[in-house]
């Protein structure tokens, strides 16, 4: 796809291709802040419903970890929707679902219609992190593909700040139901984004390959500054018609396999980095270091704050030196940082040192595996398949996110847990999977940067060994 030179072009595509990227991708910061605002509710819920008092299964699954579960049936699903009704509808739903989960849980009155809005908010998640960033790779071109899409992760990580901000500033504002100021003040970010959506075109992939509207795919594409459009539907068109003769393949063949465990194994090691584990307990987690809870509040800010500034870094150089490099540069961060905080609750360091331990964590996350993931499963896979190849690590992702978030109560609760003495080796093992990742990169992945989705495809699909 090539891009006009004339100087005024290239400006016009820049502003209209960044503001509809940001537009989409504020999907992912409504994602961020609904996946780390629980954080500041979970000690409140604990008090108000006595749900560890039941057991912290209980908790568990009804409290921290059912908008995840939400999450992973709208990504198990989210990608049928998305290849029938198209990109822009489905963005448009989203924001939808958002609203009514944020307003629902926050006037919630039990546990189980607390559950039930936040998992239809987690199904709103779910369905983001598989329409964005097809969205996002399908307008972007190869040079800029990696930072537009990389965007959808700077907002869940600016998400993930200001949530961090909102519980802070929103203690004690509404006394023992400041946790309903801190789920429901989503929803104005929610209706935002909702009503921003309709103001960016759909995708000129989709248009091309399941709409067969080329005039109306021509017509985005040269708003986005492309200089011959109807090349690049054309191009599109010859790409969908091979895939079309090529026979109607199974996902889960052959064909695919390759793809289909790179997108696997980057979303399952994403998870046993212990990431949403971290982000979802950091209060906790800090005030088992000897912070008072006030302390732990402000601390998990600056959590948030690292986590943004080093996705920006991320963001610079995913597409400088490339997104294997990231992951290998991510992992070593990993195996380090998750190390020192094993250490650190093993001999009781002080707060200041774990903190800094955190800290070196989350960057490490932010330039690898945070940068890289959704850009990374969304560009591998064939146009065809790619809402249900991102549908498949998205689902895979959050499965894995789910588990964990369920589980980590029977390991780390005060009173009950496995680990409630010192949890130094629940990271631990983090690190050794950390270990793993970094052989898996090694050895498995390969770098795609710079490279159009189309030629990606016949790298990675039609010119795989053995076919």
């Amino acid at each position: 796809m090539q891009i006009n030179d004339t100087p005024g072009l290239v400006a016009k595509r820049k502003i209209n291709l960044f503001g509809i990227s940001v537009i989409a991708a504020l999907a992912g910061f409504i994602f961020g802040f609904d996946t780390v605002v629980i954080s500041g509710a979970n000690q409140p819920i604990k008090d108000l419903w006595h749900t560890t008092d039941i057991s912290p299964w209980f908790h568990g699954v009804f409290i921290m970890s059912m908008a995840l579960w939400g999450t992973v049936l709208g990504a198990v699903f989210g990608g049928r929707p998305t290849e029938r009704y198209g990109r822009k509808k489905v963005l448009l739903w989203i924001g939808i679902f958002f609203s009514i989960s944020a307003i629902g849980s926050a006037l919630a009155q039990d546990p189980y219609t607390f559950s039930f809005f936040r998992f239809i908010g987690g199904v709103g998640i779910g369905v983001s992190s598989v329409a964005a960033p097809t969205y996002i790779s399908e307008i972007s071109t190869p040079q800029t593909r990696g930072r537009l899409g990389a965007m959808y992760q700077f907002n869940i990580v600016f998400g993930i700040l200001i949530a961090y901000l909102s519980n802070y500033f929103l203690q004690g504002v509404g006394g023992v139901n400041d946790w309903r100021w801190m789920l429901g003040v989503m929803a104005v970010p929610a209706i935002l984004y909702t009503v921003l959506v309709f103001s960016i075109p759909e995708s000129p992939r989709w248009l091309v390959a399941r709409k067969k509207d080329d005039a109306q795919a021509g017509d985005i594409l040269e708003r986005l500054g492309v200089s011959d459009a109807a090349a690049a539907v054309k191009e599109i068109k010859e790409n969908a018609a091979q895939e079309m003769a090529a026979g109607r393949t199974g996902f889960f063949s052959k064909k695919y396999s390759r793809i289909i465990w790179l997108a696997f194994f980057v979303a399952f090691f994403n998870q046993w980095s212990g990431i949403n584990f971290i982000l979802y307990y950091a209060p906790e987690i800090l005030e088992r270091a000897g912070l008072a809870s006030k302390e732990s509040l402000l601390n998990s800010i600056a959590i948030g704050g690292t986590n943004l500034v080093f996705t920006f870094v991320g963001l610079y150089l995913i597409d400088r030196i490339g997104r294997k490099t990231l992951l290998i540069l991510g992992s070593v961060g990993y195996i380090v940082s998750l190390s020192m905080v094993a250490y650190a609750f093993y001999i009781h360091a002080t707060p200041a040192f774990l903190l800094s331990s955190l800290l070196l964590f989350i960057a490490a996350h932010a330039i690898g595996q945070g940068a890289v993931i959704w850009v990374f499963i969304s560009e591998i896979f064939p146009n065809r398949i790619r809402a249900l190849g991102q549908s498949f690590g998205a689902s895979t992702h959050w499965v894995f996110a789910a588990i964990i978030t369920l589980i980590v109560p029977v390991f780390l609760d005060a009173k009950n847990g496995i680990f409630k003495d010192n949890p130094w080796p629940i990271f631990a093992f983090f690190a050794f999977m950390m270990l793993l990742q970094l052989v898996w990169v090694l050895a498995k992945v390969p770098e795609t940067k710079g490279v159009s989705l189309e030629d990606l495809e016949k790298r990675l699909v039609e010119e795989q060994p053995g076919k």
